[in-house]
């Protein structure tokens, strides 16, 4: 399992993925999920990926040998970001059979994609790849787009992730989306890769690579877990409770509480 996510807003685009790949009781295995394939001041692309490994890899090997013998499509051919999308979900679904033809075990080989970017002047956009290569594109109400264990760190970003956030804000917001999941499920984990790509800088923009022990990314944790406590802390009371507090017996336990302190 994995977990990878981006955001679209108004300043540019936001991708993160975790790195873990296998989660067994003595064997924990990591690899990159976040590619990119950069062209400095014509055209950006940044796929994130889950699912299948072995069809994954070969995807991203496939998509910058195209490239390099200049075989068409590829990425330097397509006219706008949805020909480009057509290409990866061309090339996912060609490796998927390829991959299962040879297998004999009825091994799931589907892989899913997020695959996002810019070219020339157009706009950024962000479109989600599913196994089959056909594609959805992220929404004005909801600009975040989310593939793998998706649900535990979902909430955050349907209650703050708008068009109009900044954009260092929703790269926060996604880093705590993917603390949520993290904590949640033990197959999600780090190095957890971060890209903010500024909209029309058409360079690969700031990458960050935060390990377990990153000193920022542990501040962030601590701080997200404490804004959750104080949250709760701040929540109404019951009706019931507010009676009771007036109570003298309420007011002279609470008083022996604080002397204590």
């Amino acid at each position: 399992m994995t977990y990878c996510l981006s955001i679209n807003v108004e300043r540019g685009l936001v991708f993160c993925s975790d790195s873990r790949t296998n989660a067994g009781m003595d064997s924990i295995g990591t690899y990159s999920k976040m590619h990119t394939f950069v062209w400095p001041g014509e055209r950006v692309f940044i796929l994130l990926s889950a699912g299948n490994l072995a069809t994954t890899q070969a995807v991203v090997k496939k998509i910058y040998r195209d490239v390099e013998q200049a075989w068409v499509p590829n990425l330097m051919t397509a006219t706008n970001m949805c020909e480009a999308a057509d290409y990866v979900g061309m090339i996912s679904t060609q490796l998927q059979r390829q991959q299962a033809s040879r297998d004999t075990a009825n091994t799931s080989f589907e892989a899913s994609f997020i695959f996002g970017g810019q070219l020339g002047h157009s706009p950024p956009e962000t479109f989600m790849i599913y196994p089959q290569g056909n594609y959805i594109h992220e929404s004005g109400e909801h600009p975040f787009l989310q593939i793998g264990e998706t649900k535990y760190g979902k909430p955050i970003l349907d209650r703050i992730i708008k068009r109009d956030i900044g954009l260092e804000r929703a790269a926060r917001c996604a880093l705590v989306s993917m603390n949520s999941t993290i904590r949640s499920n033990v197959t999600v984990g780090p190095p957890v890769e971060l890209l903010i790509y500024e909209r029309d800088s058409l360079t690969e923009g700031r990458r960050l690579f935060l390990t377990e022990d990153d000193p920022f990314a542990r501040q962030l944790s601590e701080k997200w877990n404490e804004g959750l406590i104080l949250a709760l802390e701040n929540l109404p009371n019951f009706p019931w409770e507010n009676a009771e507090s007036q109570t003298p017996d309420f007011k002279l336990a609470l008083l022996k509480q604080q002397l204590d302190l």
